[in-house]
């Protein structure tokens, strides 16, 4: 009878401690901040939006506890109308929203469930007085290129147990934020070793001003400016961030419209900034990257021109994988963050310091 009941109380003190340790395993969580960054490079920028830009920053379940320990960084970029929040919460939107979730919670999950490893995760506020910085280089909307490649990445590495070194440090990003990966992965290949576009915008030049920029044309001020429709405000925001002119008050940009008639010269600028019509003068710095990957839902009508991302990279025989799946251009974001970005990111970043 003892040994019975010796033996039940073994089995009984077993499974807690599987349920324990379980529970344990399944309650894992990392921290999420949202701290101020000043942006020198964004100072005096001409449309007023300040300088100092919130940025969310997820910190993995081991940071607080094992402090010797450094991490790989991840920088995400958002798409154009959202913001950090969008998709760390509290208000999240599109395919966050749709999913119930948030990408700390997404990351909680894929490090837990060992789908990824521990990493931090890094996203600053790009949403402007025209919802959207293109993460481009001008004195109207200030130097977003150098925000994120020199201002961030130097707070983020003095503030934060990282591993400084490009081989730990990666970029990614969704639509306008896809735009931002690669343009800015382009130009500053020492920096990131590997980068993931999620359907990527404004791949291609686009050489037809529109009828979004004759409406435009028709907007004189500020107030009007805010209550503009998405496709004009889109084209506010690409103008501020393509077709600068300090000498334009009150946008300080112009348009690539003038009296109705197409002005070629501001669409060539346009064109300039499409990541399709520069790759080719940048291809051996694109060589120089560890790993690419590009994604895009079929139903996305962004979809050729990912595809034909890939097929340029893989015509200059570079390793890129592009994957479509069953989705648009939002509603899948959740979910492939955690079942394909983060393990991607876990494949190709380095997790320890190499001497």
């Amino acid at each position: 009878m003892k040994a019975n009941l010796t033996a039940i109380v073994l089995v009984l003190v077993g499974a807690a401690g599987v349920l324990f340790s379980a529970g344990t395993e399944t309650s894992l969580k990392g921290k999420y901040e949202r701290i101020k960054v000043h942006g020198k490079s964004l100072e005096s920028n001409l449309e007023g939006d300040s300088p100092d830009r919130d940025v969310s920053v997820y910190l993995p379940p081991s940071y607080a506890t094992d402090r010797n320990r450094r991490y790989p960084v991840v920088y995400l970029l958002h798409g154009y109308t959202n913001s950090d929040e969008g998709w760390f919460g509290p208000q999240t939107k599109s395919g966050f929203e749709s999913a119930h979730t948030t990408l700390p919670a997404v990351a909680d999950g894929a490090m837990s469930g060992k789908a990824a490893k521990e990493m931090i995760l890094v996203m600053p506020n790009a949403y402007t007085v025209y919802q959207g910085s293109m993460y481009s280089n001008s004195v109207t909307t200030g130097d977003w290129e150098a925000f994120i490649t020199r201002d961030l990445v130097e707070y983020i590495d003095s503030h934060y147990r990282t591993l400084p070194e490009r081989a730990s440090r990666g970029l990614a990003g969704h639509s306008m934020g896809g735009y931002g990966t690669i343009r800015i992965a382009m130009k500053y290949p020492g920096l990131y070793s590997s980068i993931y576009i999620m359907s990527g915008c404004c791949l291609t030049a686009n050489l037809n001003a529109g009828a979004n920029a004759a409406a435009a044309e028709a907007i004189h001020s500020q107030a009007e400016a805010a209550n503009a429709g998405r496709g004009v405000m889109t084209t506010l925001a690409e103008a501020a961030a393509w077709s600068p002119n300090p000498q334009n008050p009150p946008f300080f940009f112009d348009l690539p419209v003038k009296n109705s008639a197409p002005q070629p010269a501001v669409i060539a600028r346009w064109a300039a900034n499409a990541p399709l019509a520069m790759i080719d003068q940048y291809i051996p710095n694109l060589r120089k990257l560890h790993a690419i990957a590009i994604d895009v839902g079929d139903k996305d009508g962004l979809a050729a021109s990912n595809q034909y991302l890939s097929e340029v990279l893989t015509r200059y025989d570079i390793h890129n994988s592009f994957e479509t799946y069953d989705g648009d251009h939002t509603n899948r974001i959740a979910q492939r963050v955690g079942t394909k970005v983060l393990p991607f990111f876990s494949d190709n970043l380095a997790f320890s310091v190499k001497h």
